[in-house]
């Protein structure tokens, strides 16, 4: 799932470094489930198709096989870049023109992989899912420990260019740890960022987002469906208290669906004081303008002395 690009610090979480080889292997196997869910997914996106309907059943494939979703499925269309999963009582079907990015992620007791394709239902938009495509790979094809992840950034903005496209600047892959989707490390879609060196051993994201625009998304604030646990405290309200716990309990720090908690009574009241008082983060939908097309291609890998190791 995307990660907006922020100019804080890049503190990267506390390795656990007695139980971290137990961990890779649960990323590895998640990397397994991933690979299968995917599978049945692109026989599953089609024209006609209810995008709640994708959604929930991408998510309750990955049930099926023994895992569990890491954040709600993204099915983000033509200008809107991430963030968007489906409400209950979305109506909204794909469409024979639709350029359709699918995101979706799956975690074993918090180890998490993350990977997207994009669907071009229309087959009018190869050149641009194709520039997403090679850009992923000339990333891959570079990255192993000891780069930086400026240059990495740099090799992707070059290639998107190269095909006569933009990369979406404000928008980057990222580090993970347990239960952790987001662990402070960027990798950029652009070079002019004072990247990190990449740790062997380590988990990163790498997410090229291209663009037919201006290659800069912006938030929607009237679209917000996905959550995650910002800063637990105690709250007031019986409605607040009770989604909390919810969220401590089911989810952790991971993001959720506003769909996953639609039995709770008073939701919507729960969400919004949740969110001012900074209990919740709300991921808003992020998009370009109208008319823009936007692809993404995505991988999750482990760092290795002299390359990495692909997971989906």
């Amino acid at each position: 799932m995307a990660h907006e690009h922020s100019h804080d610090g890049h503190d990267h979480a506390e390795v656990d470094e007695e139980h971290w080889a137990e961990y890779l292997a649960e990323f590895e196997k998640a990397g397994e489930i991933c690979k299968k869910a995917k599978e049945k997914m692109l026989t599953v996106a089609k024209p006609g198709v209810k995008l709640i309907d994708l959604a929930e059943g991408i998510e309750a494939h990955i049930l099926e096989l023994g895992g569990k979703p890491a954040f709600p499925v993204n099915l983000s269309a033509n200008n809107r870049a991430a963030h968007y999963t489906p409400a209950a009582d979305d109506a909204t079907v794909i469409s024979e023109k639709d350029l359709l990015k699918i995101d979706f992620g799956v975690h074993l007791d918090g180890c998490i992989v993350d990977n997207s394709v994009t669907v071009d239902f229309s087959g009018e938009n190869g050149k641009l899912v194709e520039a997403a495509k090679e850009a992923l790979a000339n990333a891959l094809g570079m990255m192993k420990a000891g780069v930086n992840t400026a240059d990495v950034g740099k090799v992707i903005e070059e290639t998107v260019k190269k095909r006569g496209f933009k990369p979406i600047e404000n928008l980057c892959g990222h580090s993970i740890m347990p239960w952790q989707l987001h662990a402070g490390v960027e990798v950029p879609n652009v070079g002019n960022h004072g990247g990190v060196p990449l740790e062997e051993g380590m988990v990163y994201a790498v997410e090229p987002f291209v663009s037919t625009g201006e290659g800069r998304v912006k938030d929607d604030p009237d679209f917000c469906e996905i959550y995650s646990l910002s800063e637990p405290k105690s709250v007031r309200l019986p409605a607040s208290r009770k989604v909390l716990d919810l969220v401590i309990e089911e989810y952790q720090t991971l993001p959720f669906a506003r769909r996953w908690l639609q039995e709770v009574p008073m939701l919507s009241m729960a969400l919004s004081d949740l969110q001012r008082q900074g209990v919740l983060h709300g991921y808003n939908l992020l998009r370009e303008a109208p008319g823009t097309l936007i692809s993404q291609a995505e991988t999750s890998v482990i760092i290795e002395e002299d390359g990495v190791k692909v997971l989906v």
